[in-house]
């Protein structure tokens, strides 16, 4: 028997169904599956499942998903080759002789790395790793060493190659190239932002970053320049195998993610690290990571596609719209709503669930692909505000208790950069071509 509903009704009870599942810790994807199931049958009838399976094989033979495991394999290989180590020791010498020097180069490592990895778990980890031992050994305060390594580390999911992004584009229906595109220069930018607030604290007060002894910065300017070209130039080569074959059109970001993978085996085989070991941790992370996305990806797609079929998505972009203060009230109300939800929920799931019923009111709001980026900006809030926050879970679970790191610690560290994430969406906003201008100039 099928139960007869209003729109409004309808998306009322799946919202606070959503809302029970999430506050449950029941996996996610398993839960907005048997949500589907539910209401499906219940407002929909059998036939439901013949919608299921149109959405399913949707989803499953999308071929701009394939990118997704060949980026997280290149990350892995990436963090396993022992560049991220090179990377800081130049940086190391090059920077150590300014206050805060090495927090600056953990975020301008950040940044770089992130343009290899694509996963925010694997950024942090290697900066974690590297960088922030480095900082308490020399004096640094460590609540600007959490926060550098926090937010250097998650420009790794927004700088391309980005799995956010990959994910993002076929739901949105846009272009994946023009998306890695257009973040590439709102990502350098934030981090360009990080590494000037972190040199006007520590010019107001140089004991929060000090300066490293002239002892450790004595090396000759030949010794610097020879380990500065050979850590920079095979990285950029990785990058610009990857993206410059984007860019130029030379491969789609499918194909160019191949060539990436590839390019990351050659890069561990050159700093002789490529072995089993290396090969088969970086197959089972990509393994891992698509066992956790997919099942999530399936749910959300039957979930999402009850809710719009029955009418709860026009209920939702009625509400937006109607928000006082035109377009730019209903960008503030979205932006809000994403901002509270990343506070309590991972990207994914809010990717899953949001985009399909944001999206059209992107399209009325301007340029799909500047309202995209502008929703991955206000992501990046969510990975270091609390109480979620998956950097700072992330770095408060491989702190080794000697460095005395706590929560609040971490806490305390990242806070600053919310803001700082806030002007680079104002400033995107007030300049849309920061965000348009590569993929307006992508050749096709």
């Amino acid at each position: 028997m099928i139960i007869e509903a209003s729109s409004e009704t309808i998306a009322l009870i799946m919202g606070l169904a959503l809302l029970v599942v999430l506050v449950s810790g029941y996996p996610l994807g398993f839960g907005l599956g048997g949500l589907a199931v539910i209401f499906g049958l219940l407002f929909w009838g059998p036939q439901v499942f013949e919608m299921f399976y149109s959405r399913l094989y949707g989803l499953l033979s999308n071929y701009s998903y394939l990118a997704i495991p060949l980026f997280v394999f290149m990350g892995v290989m990436v963090e396993k080759s022992g560049i991220a180590d090179r990377l800081f020791e130049v940086m190391h010498l090059w920077m150590g002789g300014v206050a805060g020097g090495l927090a600056m180069a953990t975020v301008i490592l950040g940044a770089m790395i992130a343009a290899c990895v694509g996963v925010i778990a694997a950024s942090i980890t290697m900066l974690g790793m590297i960088a922030f031992p480095s900082m308490l050994k020399r004096g640094y305060s460590k609540e600007l060493a959490c926060g550098a390594v926090c937010a250097g580390g998650s420009l790794g999911i927004l700088i391309p190659p980005s799995v956010m992004l990959v994910v993002y584009g076929p739901m949105a229906e846009l272009s994946v190239g023009k998306l890695l595109m257009a973040a590439f220069v709102p990502g350098f930018m934030l981090a360009g932002l990080y590494v000037i607030y972190i040199g006007i604290r520590c010019l107001i007060n140089p004991s929060l970053g000090p300066v490293m002894s002239h002892e450790e910065r004595n090396v000759l300017l030949k010794r610097k320049l020879w380990l500065l070209i050979t850590s920079m130039v095979p990285l950029m080569a990785l990058i610009l195998a990857v993206l410059g074959s984007i860019f130029f059109g030379i491969a789609a970001p499918t194909e160019a993610a191949a060539i990436g993978a590839i390019a990351s085996i050659a890069l561990a085989a050159g700093y002789r690290s490529l072995r089993w070991e290396v090969m088969k941790e970086a197959m089972l992370g990509t393994l891992k990571l698509m066992a956790m996305l997919l099942p999530m990806a399936v749910g959300a797609s039957m979930f999402t596609g009850i809710f719009l079929g029955m009418g709860g998505g026009d209920v939702v972009s009625e509400a937006i719209i109607a928000a006082p203060g035109g377009q730019w009230g209903s960008f503030t109300v979205i932006m809000l709503i994403m901002v509270l939800l990343g506070m309590f929920m991972g990207w994914l799931p809010i990717l899953m669930i949001m985009i399909p019923l944001v999206t059209p009111i992107g399209y009325e709001l301007g340029d799909p692909i500047w309202f995209a980026i502008m929703i991955c900006l206000n992501l990046q809030i969510g990975f270091i505000s609390p109480p979620f926050a998956v950097s700072i879970f992330y770095l408060r679970g491989m702190a080794e208790p000697e460095w005395g790191i706590t929560m609040a610690t971490i806490i305390q560290g990242v806070l600053p950069y919310i803001g700082l994430i806030a002007i680079g969406i104002a400033l995107c906003v007030a300049f849309p071509q920061i965000v348009l201008w590569l993929p307006q100039a992508m050749i096709k």
